[in-house]
């Protein structure tokens, strides 16, 4: 009974040390050190939160630019879908789905004649990437310009201030958040 004792105040201690005092304690460290992204880095556009930095959104209006598909399909960018969808490069259901993704894409942009990015038409690992490709982001600049009224030139210069560099200049690739690009459209207004 003795050891039962002291295996139960061992568990006790160590739950309110690991399962409480700890977690409070990063959590309080990250909203004192980094507010923005402990709060989930929201995007506040006129007063209201219009979205984060870290997940996409579905984005239909030919005046905007479309994001990378979903893994959550029809769902849109839903958190609790999030995830890839395990489908191999050799899989059918896959090779459909990117097919016919190709041809809503040259559908809505009916002046890009040169090879579909990768990334306009494949969902990111996660499921959820807020992010495409510079070369992505150009093959829509016709039909938003078009839809906007302005020139393709302007439209370039304010994709390339939103494009985000490499990070620490090495890692991941040049991209462009679609959200805040978008939000830099409506801005202009």
């Amino acid at each position: 009974m003795k050891q039962f004792l002291i295996a139960l105040k061992a568990t006790l201690v160590l739950t309110l040390l690991t399962g409480v005092m700890y977690p409070l304690l990063v959590t309080g460290l990250a909203k004192a050190l980094f507010p923005g992204k402990a709060g989930g880095s929201l995007i506040q556009s006129h007063g209201r939160t219009v979205g984060s930095e870290l997940i996409g959104q579905r984005f239909t209006k030919p005046e905007y630019f479309h994001g990378r598909p979903s893994a959550a399909g029809n769902d849109g960018y839903d958190g609790l879908s999030s995830g890839g969808s395990n489908l191999g490069p050799t899989n059918q259901k896959l090779a459909d789905r990117v097919t016919a993704d190709v041809k809503t894409f040259r559908a809505e942009n009916p002046t890009f004649t040169g090879a579909v990015p990768g990334d306009a038409v494949t969902a990111s690992g996660s499921g959820l990437d807020p992010h495409l490709s510079p070369e992505a982001i150009d093959a829509q600049v016709a039909r938003v310009a078009a839809a906007r009224g302005i020139s393709p030139a302007s439209l370039r210069q304010l994709v390339a201030a939103n494009t985000e560099d490499r990070q620490v200049g090495v890692l991941g690739e040049p991209r462009v958040n679609v959200l805040k690009l978008n939000l830099a459209l409506d801005a202009l207004r």
